[in-house]
């Protein structure tokens, strides 16, 4: 029973998100209500505030970070963090859907382009950089807190933002994996040996 009531509200969640994205892709984000989204989702304003704390967080929360991270452990143990990540976000990415990419794209655009929701990314990227430390760790047999684990994750996260950008600025024609692949590149010889075992100087 715990699983069918997990499975429905889920369901429910997805609904509101989606019905959201399609409101703010029609009308835009900041004429688009709470009211108007638990109209289109066929649920009352306080369902609505139970998925989601506000307006902002149907657009900024997602899945992606715990399958990211999974998809990032499994890679082999030979392979330096970069190329672990690069081949990470192509395999997250490969596996999407055309409507999945396509709203993957309107939540981009719609986080660069809305003030109060550039806001909103960046402190949702301190807890992005937060879950990446801490596999990072795990390949590496570092601590999370690690400085050069730390800045590797800040790197990494600087890095993305551009390619996103351009992915946005293109309306989705150019690869973001590739995009993504050409920023990580420029990381992957200056951290090449943040591997188990490596001392700095």
């Amino acid at each position: 029973m715990a699983g069918l009531r997990e499975r429905k509200k889920e369901k429910t969640r997805r609904s509101i998100q989606q019905e959201a994205l399609k409101l703010f892709a029609r009308q835009g984000y900041e004429a688009t209500t709470v009211d108007q989204i638990a109209e289109a989702a066929e649920i009352s304003p306080s369902t609505f505030f139970r998925y989601f704390a506000t307006k902002e967080d149907v657009v900024i929360q997602d899945d992606y970070d715990p399958v990211m991270i999974e998809i990032f452990l499994a890679q082999p143990a030979g392979l330096n963090p970069v190329a672990a990540l690069r081949r990470t976000l192509r395999e997250l990415i490969d596996a999407m859907g055309p409507a999945e990419k396509e709203e993957l794209l309107l939540r981009a655009r719609l986080q660069l382009a809305t003030p109060a929701l550039r806001a909103r990314l960046l402190t949702s990227q301190t807890s992005t950089v937060n879950t990446l430390s801490a596999a990072v760790a795990q390949r590496t047999g570092r601590d999370e807190d690690d400085l050069e684990v730390q800045a590797f994750t800040g790197a990494v996260i600087g890095c993305i933002l551009p390619a996103l950008a351009r992915w946005v600025s293109s309306e989705g024609k150019a690869s973001f994996p590739e995009l993504a692949e050409i920023c990580l590149a420029q990381l992957e010889s200056g951290f090449a040996n943040l591997s188990p075992g490596w001392d700095p100087p």
